[in-house]
């Protein structure tokens, strides 16, 4: 199994979202964050005055699936998130080792 965690930005949510109920998605983690990569934030005016935002608002989604569907995932979440301009964001895999309900105490595949 894989954890797939994808930080992108906040408008594309709904068009992740949509793009990945069709590959059996039931279920996903949806995180308000706030970051910055090459970005270093950006320049703001209030009142008047101009001040430096240095962590901009993200959307941090996290979904487990298993290893032969991830690849796709990926793909879909890449392609769904995309604008082209820089901020788009980033996805990180991880290996996910154990997964339990808790309700009804099934374990692993059985989870996803």
């Amino acid at each position: 199994m894989k954890l797939v965690v994808a930080v992108i930005k906040p408008f594309k949510l709904d068009e992740v979202r949509e793009a990945l109920t069709p590959l059996g998605i039931q279920g996903l983690t949806v995180s308000e964050v706030r970051g910055f990569g090459r970005q270093k934030g950006q320049t703001e005016i209030y009142r008047g005055a101009e001040y430096m935002v240095n962590f901009l608002p993200k959307v941090k989604i996290e979904v487990a699936v298993n290893d032969d569907i991830a690849p796709r995932v990926i793909e879909t979440i890449q392609n769904a998130a995309h604008t082209g301009k820089i901020g788009d964001g980033k996805i990180f895999v991880f290996e996910l080792l154990q997964a339990v309900r808790i309700r009804t105490g099934e374990v692993n595949a059985d989870v996803l």
